[in-house]
């Protein structure tokens, strides 16, 4: 297991709670002497899930900052949360009123996640409250959802840095073959990214893909 900032217990996959005392979707806890750990849950997380199969290029450090597309209430963040520290960021996006009052009462623990109410698809209406960051993650069941990626990207990400997405299928076409659209979809990435890792989420996540690049 080489992921920095993500540790193995056996077969799980955890990260040291900032918050020791705090869960936040009813994770398992393990403690190691005076350190905490939270289990990763393959099934509530599409990064979590990618890791499960096999993904090794995480690009996600200490210090980072990240904008995050569809981060609903928060269970994917609060492990990179975990991982970037203090000095870290999330920028984290929803277009779900509810999701975000869900979101909130994490952010009052954890100051390094910023919850902003918004719509990925237009970041002009909420762009002055972010800055460059170096990572976008994205997490939108949206048709349009690789298109989304570009489209933050070429006003949010400094120049050399890393992207990851989850692909769903269903969400583009319901009637065309998961593979032939996961092919379709990296193609479009390829035009800016380079392509890095590319991980299907079967069966932990019925016709998913999860892919990590690099703007090129």
């Amino acid at each position: 297991m080489t992921v920095i900032g993500v540790s193995q217990f056996g077969k799980d996959y955890c990260t040291k709670n900032a918050t020791p005392g705090k869960k936040y979707y009813d994770e398992r806890i393990i403690r190691k002497g005076k350190d905490e750990y939270r289990v990763w849950d393959p099934t509530k997380s599409k990064l979590g899930a990618a890791i499960y199969k096999g993904l090794r290029n995480v690009p996600i450090f200490k210090g980072m900052k990240i904008l995050y597309l569809g981060i609903s209430t928060g269970t994917t963040a609060s492990h990179i949360s975990d991982i970037i520290g203090n000095d870290g960021v999330i920028y984290g996006v929803e277009f779900s009123p509810r999701s975000v009052r869900d979101l909130v009462p994490m952010t009052k623990k954890r100051k390094n996640i910023v919850p902003i109410l918004g719509d990925a698809r237009t970041p002009e209406n909420w762009a002055n409250r972010i800055e460059k960051v170096d990572m976008i993650y994205e997490d939108v069941a949206q048709p349009d959802q690789t298109d989304i990626l570009i489209r933050n990207a070429k006003i949010f990400l400094k120049k050399g840095g890393s992207i990851m997405i989850a692909v769903k299928a269903r969400s583009i076409n319901v009637a065309v073959n998961p593979n032939e659209i996961f092919a379709q979809e990296r193609k479009k990435l390829e035009k800016y990214f380079t392509i890095t890792d590319a991980i299907n989420l079967n069966p932990l996540e019925k016709d998913h893909i999860f892919f990590v690049g690099k703007l090129r």
